[in-house]
């Protein structure tokens, strides 16, 4: 159990790491296309500045599956796992090997450099070249040459499989492909299985497919847009301090934060689960199944006229918003009992704090 928060507490550390370059690269890649620019092809032409921000934004892309791979092993190793971890991840780049590559050499670099670090007995007269020289460059040796003869090619047919399955998927499978996104990315509220299904589409996204990151962002914003859609509706369901925490968690949601949901989960977490599931899971398939698309992972509503097919984007967020907030009405008690009990055990525990004994 340890072993394995441990792996995932790496793969957080590499999530925090990445989401910055992803976020800056997609954006420049976004602004320079809606300026009419294009990938700059030959240098030594003269070439526009929207076409630079595009080519900017390309480059921070081709960064991901090193920064991946370096955050990983810095996160099990320190700092020795730094120089390694990025040219490791450069080889898997460069192999094709995709988020995957990047992880998986993320984490032997990482574990390898710790081991010798433990391990490996120096002269005293070397052990300051330890971490300078001797460490980055045996696992640097080492691990590359795993990557190069006998992982990388596994790896890469597999990631290239998988993406052509994505992209190969149709009708009712996209359908169903969002949907099982969509109730990842919206069950816990920027919980574990929020993150699988945050890491899984961040990914891709180095692999061209936008579609699965376009659901991710939908379905972060369902939660909070659902909720306070309810409240708007039927205010008796909210208590007051549910209601405070709605007025909060509505401008989050536009900043597609859905942890602003997580007070209002707390106090009724069947209902409020369920209705955000199943409004993302259909929001989700439907952005999935009208091809939508989003270069940049983050951002919420200001990143949406960056999106393919916007309005898709739009109308699939307002259906599973609708859906979200119906469920939670029809479900949902009335709150009115709630907030006289609150009242009472107000009452009785000051008339305690005052009594003479």
């Amino acid at each position: 159990m340890l072993k394995k928060l441990q792996l995932k507490k790496h793969a957080m550390t590499a999530i925090s790491y990445m989401l910055p370059l992803v976020v800056a690269a997609g954006l420049c890649i976004a602004i320079g296309n809606l300026t009419g620019g294009q990938v700059i092809k030959d240098y030594k032409v003269g070439f526009s500045i929207p076409s630079a921000i595009v080519s900017l934004g390309v480059f921070g892309m081709g960064l991901i599956v090193p920064v991946i791979c370096a955050a990983i092993a810095y996160s099990i190793a320190d700092r020795p796992g730094i120089a390694p971890g990025l040219m490791i991840g450069m080889i898997a780049s460069a192999l094709g090997t995709g988020f995957l590559g990047g992880m998986l050499g993320g984490y032997l670099t990482g574990y390898f450099v710790l081991y010798l670090k433990n391990n490996l007995k120096v002269p005293k007269w070397a052990q300051g070249m330890m971490p300078m020289m001797i460490l980055p460059l045996i696992s640097t040796l080492v691990i590359g040459l795993i990557m190069f003869f006998l992982l990388g090619t596994p790896i890469a047919l597999f990631s290239k499989k998988l993406t052509d399955m994505l992209l190969g998927l149709q009708g009712g499978s996209r359908f169903a492909f969002g949907m099982i996104m969509g109730a990842m990315a919206a069950f816990d509220f920027g919980g574990p299985v929020n993150k699988v299904a945050s890491l899984f589409a961040d990914g891709l996204l180095t692999q061209g497919v936008y579609g699965p990151e376009a659901v991710k962002i939908l379905a972060s914003m369902v939660p909070p847009f659902g909720v306070t859609l309810s409240w708007v509706l039927a205010r008796k369901k909210y208590s007051r301090v549910e209601s405070e925490n709605i007025k909060i968690a509505f401008p989050m949601g536009i900043c597609m934060i859905t942890e602003g949901v997580i007070p209002i989960a707390l106090k009724d977490p069947i209902r409020v689960i369920a209705a955000s599931s199943i409004g993302a899971s259909i929001g989700g398939g439907l952005a999935m199944l009208w091809n939508v698309g989003s270069p940049v992972p983050s951002g919420g509503m200001f990143i949406v006229p960056a999106m393919k097919n916007p309005l898709g984007f739009l109308v699939a967020l307002g259906v599973g918003t609708i859906i979200c907030a119906s469920i939670l009405i029809l479900t949902k008690k009335t709150a009115v009992e709630e907030e006289i009990l609150e009242e009472e055990e107000e009452l009785d525990l000051s008339s305690i704090s005052t009594s003479d004994n």
